[in-house]
C-alpha cells in the first residue's frame, strides 16, 4: 500500500485534462516531430545525392553513394542518437528534465542548419562534413526521447498518462509525414523552375547545378518547428516530480503545480524530508538493491526495444522494391535528378497517411483502456504472423499478379508496429523506474532501441542481398537473401513477444506506486517484484 504520497503529486495524479496537458503535448510533441523529420528525411534525397557526387560518365544508370558512404550517411545520425539516449538521460536526473531540455534543442537547430550547409571542394569533403554535423544532431535528437517522455509521464494523470505520452510519440508520424511534404514542395517548385531532360536523354544534364540547393533546404528546414518551440520549453516550469522528489524542494514544487492547476497546493517539507530518508528512496542505478527490484523491468524494456527497432528500421531494405513494384517509382534512368527526389517523396509521404500515421493514433486512443501489455503483446505477434506470412510464400509475392497483396501484408506489419511496441516501447520506461532513475533508465532503453535500429537498417541490408551476384545491389557482397532475412524478422519479433513478459502493466497505476518510492522499506521490494506478472 502506497503512504505517504505527497498532495501535490495527488493533485497532479487526479487532475482532470486541462489546457496544460495539451500544451505539454505539443512542447514535447514538436521536438518528436523534429526529431523524425531529421532522422528520416535524409532517405529521401540519397539518391539526389549519389547523382551530384558520385556521376559516372557513361553509366547506363544515375550515380549512386557507394555502400560505406551510403551506410555512413544513413547511420551516424543513429550513432548520435544512442549516444545523445545514454548522455541527456542521465544527465536529465542529474541537473532536471527542464535545464537538459533546452540544450537538446539548441543543438538540434544549429546541427540541421549547419547539415544543409555542408562543405568542401571534393564529394567526399562534403560527404565527411555532412556525417560530422548529422551525428551532432543525431546527439541532440537522443536527448529528446528520454526528455520528453519523463516530462509528460511526470505531468500527466493517472488516468490518461499513457494517451499522453503515446500522443508526444505520435507526432513522430506527423514529422515523417512532414519530411515527405517538404521535399514535394522544393522538388516540384525546382523541377519546375529548372527543367531538364532524364538521364537516358541527357546523363549530364539531367542534374541541374541548381540540384545540390534541393537537399540542403530539404535539411534545413528541420531547424523551423525546433526552433519555434524553444521559448515554450523554456517557459515551461521543472516537472514537480523532480523538484519534490529528486531536487527535494517542497515548496518550489507546490508553487509551481499551483500556477499550472490553478488551485492552492500545501508546501509539505517535512514529509519530503522523510520521504528522502528512507532507504527505499536512496538506491543508486548499479546497486544490488536496483537488480532485485527494477533489473528485470529494464532487461524487459531495453530488450523489447531493441528486438522492435530491429525490425522496424528493417522495413527500408523493402521500400525500394515495393514503391517500384507498384509502379510508384519508375527505373532511374528515366527520370532527371530533381524528379527522383518528388517522386520518392511522394512515395514515402504516401506510405506514412496510410500506415504510420493511423497506427501510432489507435495507440493513443486504446492504451489507457487496453493496457500497454495487451498492445504491446498484440503487435509482436501480428508482425510476427506477417513477417512468416510475407516470408514463406515469398516467391509467390513476386509475381506481378500478388504484388498488391504483398504491399498490403508489408503495410498490416508496420501498422501493427506503430499500433504496438513502436508505442508502447516509448511509454512504459518513462512510468516503472523511480523518479531520481526515471530519464536514465528511459534513456538505456532508448539507446538498446537505436543499437536495434543499427542492427536492423544495416546488418540487414547486407544480409538481404542475393546470392545471384545479378540481383545484388552494387557493391555488396553475398547475403542470405530477402526470404530468410524476413524469416529472421519473424524470428525476432516472436521473441519480442517472449521479453513483453518481463514488461509490467503501468495502465491506471500513480508514478510512485509503480516505482515502490512511497511504500514502507519492507513492502517497496514485494510489490516491485509482484508487478512484473502484468495486471490484466
Amino acid at each position: 500500500m502506497a503512504r505517504d504520497q505527497l498532495t501535490v503529486l495527488t493533485a497532479l495524479d487526479v487532475a482532470k485534462t486541462q489546457w496544460y496537458h495539451f500544451t505539454a503535448i505539443v512542447i514535447a510533441g514538436m521536438g518528436f516531430f523534429t526529431d523524425a523529420y531529421d532522422l528520416f528525411c535524409i532517405s529521401l534525397v540519397t539518391k539526389l545525392l549519389g547523382r551530384i557526387y558520385y556521376h559516372v560518365d557513361g553509366a547506363p544508370k544515375p550515380g549512386t553513394l557507394p555502400p560505406n558512404v551510403s551506410a555512413a550517411v544513413n547511420g551516424v545520425a543513429f550513432c548520435g542518437t544512442l549516444a545523445g539516449q545514454l548522455f541527456f538521460g542521465w544527465l536529465g536526473d542529474k541537473l532536471g528534465r527542464k535545464k537538459v531540455y533546452g540544450i537538446t534543442l539548441i543543438l538540434m537547430v544549429v546541427s540541421s542548419i549547419a547539415s544543409g550547409l555542408s562543405f568542401g571542394s571534393s564529394p567526399k569533403g562534403v560527404m565527411a562534413t555532412l556525417c560530422f554535423f548529422r551525428f551532432w544532431l543525431g546527439f541532440g535528437i537522443g536527448g529528446d526521447y528520454p526528455l520528453s517522455a519523463t516530462i509528460m509521464s511526470e505531468y500527466a494523470n493517472k488516468r490518461t498518462r499513457g494517451a499522453f505520452i503515446a500522443a508526444v510519440f505520435a507526432m513522430q508520424g506527423f514529422g515523417i509525414l512532414g519530411g515527405g511534404i517538404v521535399a514535394l514542395i522544393i522538388s516540384s517548385a525546382f523541377d519546375h523552375q529548372y527543367k531538364a531532360a532524364p538521364y537516358s536523354v541527357d546523363p549530364i544534364g539531367s542534374t541541374v547545378p541548381e540540384a545540390d540547393y534541393v537537399w540542403r533546404i530539404v535539411l534545413m528546414v528541420g531547424a523551423i518547428p525546433a526552433a519555434l518551440t524553444y521559448y515554450w520549453r523554456m517557459k515551461m516550469p521543472e516537472t514537480a516530480r523532480y523538484t519534490a522528489l529528486v531536487a527535494k524542494n517542497a515548496k518550489q514544487a507546490a508553487s509551481d503545480m499551483s500556477k499550472v492547476l490553478q488551485v492552492d497546493i500545501e508546501a509539505e517539507e517535512e514529509k519530503v524530508a522523510k520521504l528522502s530518508a528512507k532507504e527505499s528512496n536512496s538506491f543508486g542505478l548499479f546497486s544490488r538493491e536496483f537488480l532485485k527490484r527494477h533489473g528485470l523491468h529494464l532487461f524487459g524494456t531495453a530488450s523489447t526495444w531493441f528486438l522492435l527497432d530491429i525490425a522496424f528500421y528493417s522495413q527500408n531494405l523493402f521500400q525500394k522494391d515495393i514503391f517500384t513494384a507498384i509502379g510508384w517509382i519508375p527505373p532511374a534512368a528515366s527520370m532527371n535528378a530533381i524528379h527522383e527526389v518528388y517522386k520518392i517523396a511522394r512515395a514515402q509521404t504516401l506510405i506514412a497517411l496510410c500506415s504510420t500515421v493511423p497506427g501510432y493514433w489507435f495507440t493513443v486512443a486504446l492504451i489507457d483502456y487496453m493496457g500497454r501489455f495487451a498492445i504491446q503483446m498484440m503487435g509482436f505477434f501480428f508482425m510476427t504472423v506477417f513477417m512468416f506470412a510475407l516470408a514463406i510464400p515469398y516467391h509467390h509475392w513476386t509475381l506481378k499478379p500478388n504484388r498488391i497483396g504483398f504491399v498490403a501484408m508489408y503495410s498490416l506489419t508496420f501498422f501493427f508496429a506503430n499500433f504496438g511496441p513502436n508505442a508502447t516501447t516509448f511509454v512504459v520506461p518513462a512510468e516503472i523506474f523511480p523518479a531520481r532513475l526515471r530519464s536514465t533508465c528511459h534513456g538505456i532503453s532508448a539507446a538498446a532501441g537505436k543499437a536495434g535500429a543499427i542492427v536492423g537498417a544495416f546488418g540487414f541490408l547486407y544480409a538481404a542481398q542475393s546470392k545471384d551476384p545479378s540481383k545484388r545491389d552494387a557493391g555488396y557482397p553475398a547475403g542470405i537473401g530477402v526470404k530468410n532475412s524476413l524469416i529472421m524478422l519473424g524470428v525476432i519479433n516472436f521473441f519480442g513477444m517472449v521479453c513483453t513478459l518481463c514488461v509490467p502493466e503501468p495502465k491506471g497505476k500513480s508514478l510512485e506506486e509503480l516505482s515502490g518510492e512511497n511504500e514502507e522499506d519492507g513492502e517497496a521490494a514485494t510489490t516491485a517484484s509482484n508487478r512484473t506478472v502484468p495486471a490484466v
